[in-house]
Order: structure tokens, then C-alpha cells, then sequence
């Protein structure tokens, strides 16, 4: 479903301390419970951007992620905040953030644990195809929860846009920061994902996923482009790189090797 929900955050419950980012555990206004990524964090606006197209593309895959949702953060309500870091960052994430529905009771996945090569495979190739640095054995952003693997976490990827230049070059990168992916050992099926690729994603998707960036985060002070430009930007890159798809499944073949 392409579509995202979109709720209101009702109650600030905990601070998930977890790298630059500083995400928080909220309940909102359909009485559940999100791990809520802040606009006023970090990378900003570019990090949800990454987390909104990283995290349709996980789904399009087939692969297990947890429900994404569009979060409203009301003006006032940091102010009764006591930690002046978290009222800060609560301050300058007025308005649209994103949300990643809560698994409770989930665990976070722990590299020794068998998994099946072509969920290893498939995994692999969207972390290769979508530029994310951040699966890696320090950090897995995967978790465990009633026995199946779940994607979290895709904000560290499309990192060409923090440079914002030479877009279709970008595209056509090898992503040798797969050589640390965790699950690049059980990776054994990389042809098969790549292919299994090809068959769900096109154009048609992409335009899709890339339309569903808010205009409110395609307003940055280091680009000169318009928001339909930025997301014609996105769509181009993700179109270039699905038919590149070789260039990086080599690179993440070769470091298997």
C-alpha cells in the first residue's frame, strides 16, 4: 500500500538515544505506538525523505518493514518538556515527521542466526540499490519479532543528496560499503534478488513513491530546485539505477568473494 496514514502525536513517552538522530518512542492519536523520526534531527528533512523512499522500496520487495505513517507534531508540544536537548529538537520538528509503527517485544537481530539466502540476497541488493551504509554488523537495523526479520531504519541511505550534485553519476556508484553489509555472508542469491528486482520495480512504482514526498520537506536552503524538480531528481536516480542494477550486484558479489 503506497499510501501513508497520518496521525498525531498525543504523548511523548522515551528517548531512543541510538546514534545523531535522537528518535522517541510516541503514542498517537490511534493509540499506537511509534518510533518517531524528527524533521528537526541530524540530517533533517533529507533523512525522512531516505526513510519514506527507502522504506516503500523495502515494502514493494516483499520485505518485512514496519507500517510507515506521516506524524503531526503539534506547536505547543514541546513546551512542557523538561530535557532543553529534546524540547529543542521537539521545537524544530513542528509540523510533518514520520513514524514507524512499534514492535513490541522485538529484538534486535543477532548476526549468528540462520537466514534464508534469498532473504539474505534480497536485503543485500535494496541496502546496494538505495545506498544505505548503516546495515553493518555494529549496527544491523534489522530486528527479530515473532520469528521473522524485519527492515528498520533506512535513513542513512541516498547519501548523494547531502552533496546534492551529479545526480545520474551517483546513480551508476558500484556502493562499495557493502563489503560491510551484515548479511553479505548469506548473501548466496544475489542474481536471483537482482532479478526478483526487476520483475516489482519500474517507473510507474518509482513515480509513485517518489510523489509522496510532502512539499513541506522539498523546501532546502542548499538547493536551488523546486520541490517537483527535487522529486523528478529522486525518480531519475532510482530509474538509473535499477537499470545500472549490474554495476552494484558485481561490487557486492566481488566482496563475497
Amino acid at each position: 500500500m503506497l499510501d501513508l496514514r497520518t496521525v498525531t502525536v498525543m504523548r511523548y513517552i522515551l528517548p531512543l538515544r541510538e546514534g545523531g538522530s535522537l528518535p522517541a518512542l510516541a503514542e498517537a492519536d490511534d493509540d499506537f505506538k511509534y518510533v518517531l523520526k524528527f524533521r528537526g534531527a541530524g540530517h533533517g528533512v533529507k533523512m525522512l525523505i531516505s526513510e519514506l523512499l527507502g522504506g516503500k522500496i523495502t515494502e514493494a520487495l516483499g520485505l518485512k518493514i514496519p507500517e510507515l505513517v506521516f506524524v503531526n507534531l503539534d506547536v505547543d508540544f514541546g513546551r512542557t518538556e523538561a530535557d532543553e536537548e529534546i524540547q529543542d529538537l521537539l521545537k524544530f520538528s513542528e509540523g510533518l515527521n514520520l513514524g514507524l509503527h512499534y514492535l513490541s517485544g522485538s529484538i534486535t537481530y543477532d548476526p549468528g542466526v540462520k537466514v534464508d539466502p534469498l532473504l539474505a540476497s534480497k536485503i543485500v541488493w535494496l541496502d546496494a540499490f538505495i545506498t544505505n551504509i548503516d546495515r553493518t554488523f555494529r549496527n544491523t537495523n534489522l530486528l527479530m519479532w515473532h520469528k521473522e526479520l524485519w527492515v528498520i531504519d533506512n535513513g542513512a541511505s541516498f547519501y548523494f543528496h547531502h552533496s546534492w550534485q551529479n545526480f545520474d553519476a551517483a546513480a551508476k556508484t558500484p556502493f562499495k560499503y557493502v563489503k560491510d553489509h551484515v548479511l553479505l555472508p548469506k548473501a548466496k542469491m544475489l542474481d536471483e534478488a537482482d532479478q526478483f528486482a526487476h520483475e516489482v520495480l519500474n517507473d510507474k512504482l518509482f513515480r509513485e513513491i517518489v510523489n509522496l514526498i510532502p512539499e513541506a520537506w522539498l523546501h532546502w536552503d542548499d538547493a536551488d530546485e523546486t520541490p517537483d524538480e527535487i522529486r523528478e531528481i529522486y525518480f531519475q536516480f532510482l530509474k538509473t539505477r535499477l537499470e545500472n542494477s549490474q554495476i552494484f550486484v558485481n561490487e557486492a558479489k566481488n566482496a563475497r568473494g
